[in-house]
């Protein structure tokens, strides 16, 4: 860029001029999009909103500061609706052994059960929501490891943590355990109950067994008794066979469950064969259910074979759902543990891999909405991850003048705004959580290595 737009100054009006938008997640008049749904424009912000989107080339008012973006891509700040903060940044002490579905819910397991106590759980959640904030994240759900008793620690440090952080990221909550006997009617109420009072949802996962449909009601009543949603992993496996996402729309539609219902991860859909498939997305459409795909760590996990190279990456039919106007959209999920080994619930590196491995371009269209304006619509806030005037002035500014720049470099130099104030990016340091990993120093374990020791 011509000027330093790594400089934004505060004002109380500012001008963010020769700027580049996204048409599908504006709803400014007089904006010309190109092929690629780009537009020029100018932003202008007053007392920390949105108070103009003008098309370039008007002229500044008297009062207002401006800065020139040389055609640099503003977004909205993102939204990340499905990621798993309780497991975050705990790979140093437990990692998956083999890389293994199996190998990540043992190790989790074993960690929880270990470690999980609430000053645990609460430093690495604040350690991941520093990360997630600098990188230009507004709203965020996380799902809470549930088993009995955890969900009595790590429900309450949420709570707190919520609080801690309103004005920066928006927190909802949801509760994920395994949906089976072992799930009490008493415990789906508890869980309600959190999730109704953030805005969230009840959750857990689907378990391909006789006795799924009576569960997943289970699930959708509780729900109903405490006004929650309902955000499911369902069917996180690449046997074809596997169709619990048919159970989840079923039962809607017999019930008449009328919250929003999500399902994540939805892999065994990307190996049915055609009929099946369509079958099956009909059914979901018909139920108005809302589709989150993860696909890095849906790539990390599945279809694992030892030295076999990967075929079959789990990434579900993100092109077939969205032509049946079923609401999709991308999210981080988890973050260095043993169901991902890497992370930093960075939307923008999803968004970037998301297009790569789904093929989300060729055209763009309205694909940028699934880390943005989608995710916020079905988490119920609207307000967020959209340019219009009114809103909030949450921003992250790019050098890049195109998808094409944007999607070649991380864009670490990216500005982010929050209330049109420009944030400390800076990201925490992974030596913060040592202690609570036990993990040596570099010198130490070459020292211990020299003596056998």
């Amino acid at each position: 860029m011509s000027a330093d737009f790594t400089v934004v100054p505060f004002a109380p009006r500012l001008r963010l001029s020769c700027a580049t938008v996204v048409a599908c997640v504006t709803d400014a008049p007089g904006l010309e999009p190109d092929a690629d749904g780009l537009a020029s424009a100018d932003i202008v912000i007053a007392d920390g909103r949105i108070v103009a989107i003008e098309a370039s080339g008007c002229e500044a008012g008297a009062e207002e500061a401006s800065i020139a973006l040389d055609d640099g891509l503003v977004l909205p700040c993102f939204v990340d609706m499905h990621t798993h903060l309780d497991k975050g940044h705990i790979w140093p002490r437990r990692p998956n052994p083999d890389g293994s579905f199996d190998g990540a819910l043992n190790a989790t397991r074993d960690d929880r059960e270990a470690f999980w106590t609430a000053e645990d759980v609460a430093r690495r959640m604040d350690f991941s929501l520093r990360c997630a904030y600098a990188h230009g994240t507004r709203l965020l759900r996380t799902h809470i490891d549930s088993i009995s008793p955890q969900q009595r620690i790590s429900w309450p440090v949420f709570f707190d943590m919520r609080a801690r952080w309103a004005g920066r990221i928006d927190l909802q909550a949801c509760s994920i355990m395994p949906l089976d006997e072992r799930t009490s009617d008493a415990l789906l109420d508890e869980l309600a109950g959190y999730a109704a009072a953030c805005q969230g949802a009840v959750g857990g996962v689907t378990i391909p067994a006789p006795d799924a449909a009576h569960h997943i009601r289970r699930v959708l009543e509780a729900a109903g008794r405490h006004g929650a949603g309902v955000d499911l992993h369902v069917d996180e496996t690449m046997d074809a066979s596997v169709d619990t996402l048919s159970l989840v729309a079923e039962a809607v539609l017999e019930t008449g469950f009328t919250g929003r219902v999500v399902c994540g991860h939805c892999c065994s859909l990307s190996v049915m064969d055609d009929d099946d498939a369509r079958r099956v997305m009909d059914k979901v459409a018909r139920a108005g259910l809302a589709i989150v795909s993860l696909p890095l760590c849906n790539l990390y996990l599945q279809d694992r074979g030892g030295s076999a190279t990967p075929r079959r990456r789990g990434v579900t039919l993100l092109h077939e759902l969205t032509a049946r106007g079923i609401p999709v959209a991308v999210a981080s999920d988890n973050t260095r543990d043993p169901f991902y080994a890497y992370g930093d619930l960075d939307m923008l590196e999803v968004f970037r891999e998301a297009t790569r491995i789904g093929h989300l371009d060729h055209p763009v269209g309205g694909w940028p909405r699934v880390v943005t304006a989608a995710p916020a619509e079905i988490m119920g806030r609207p307000d967020c991850g959209r340019l219009a005037v009114g809103l909030p002035a949450d921003l992250v500014l790019t050098p890049a003048r195109t998808w094409t720049e944007l999607h070649a470099r991380p864009q670490s130099d990216r500005v982010v705004l929050r209330d049109g104030r420009p944030i400390d990016r800076r990201l925490p340091d992974y030596r913060e959580l040592d202690d609570l990993m036990s993990v040596p120093s570099r010198a130490t374990r070459t020292a211990r290595a020299a003596t056998g020791a």
